[in-house]
């Protein structure tokens, strides 16, 4: 489900100065630094940039799952080792971009399906980047 991105009012959160840490709790836990605006880290051209809800598992070996919203960039120029958004023969999908002696190469990211090759003949498009995934740890999401 594609979702275009309406930017009203900066909706500001506190961020913690330091990194979290996976052990054991600094003292320093509570001290907060700042605050950030997500709009503003997410999105850094909004008339070129589309939120879309992932249907599928065929990108789960790179953390992006069913569910997944991700943030996708149509102004970036892919770079080698992207996610993209790519269009095969008319159809979206979801894909790893691999850039070998100047040739493009899209594949899944899921041990579990066969390699995809592009055919020279291919009619192909990169669509978009995908710059950021939002992926809920509570199940529903909030």
């Amino acid at each position: 489900m594609l979702i275009g991105v309406r930017i009203e009012a900066a909706i500001e959160l506190p961020m913690i100065a330091h990194g979290l840490c996976a052990g054991f709790p600094s003292p320093a836990d509570d001290h907060l630094d700042e605050t950030i605006d997500l709009t503003r880290l997410l999105v850094s051209n909004p008339p070129a940039t589309f939120l879309w809800r992932v249907d599928g598992s065929s990108m789960r070996d790179a953390g992006i799952y069913h569910g997944d919203l991700l943030v996708v960039d149509r102004s970036l120029d892919p770079r080698d080792g992207d996610v993209v958004v790519a269009t095969v023969h008319g159809e979206r999908s979801l894909k790893r971009l691999h850039i070998r002696n100047g040739r493009p190469r899209l594949s899944f990211e899921n041990s579990d399906m066969p390699a995809f090759d592009l055919p020279e003949v291919a009619d192909a498009e990169l669509w978009g980047v995908v710059v950021c995934n939002i992926h809920w740890l509570r199940q529903g999401g909030r």
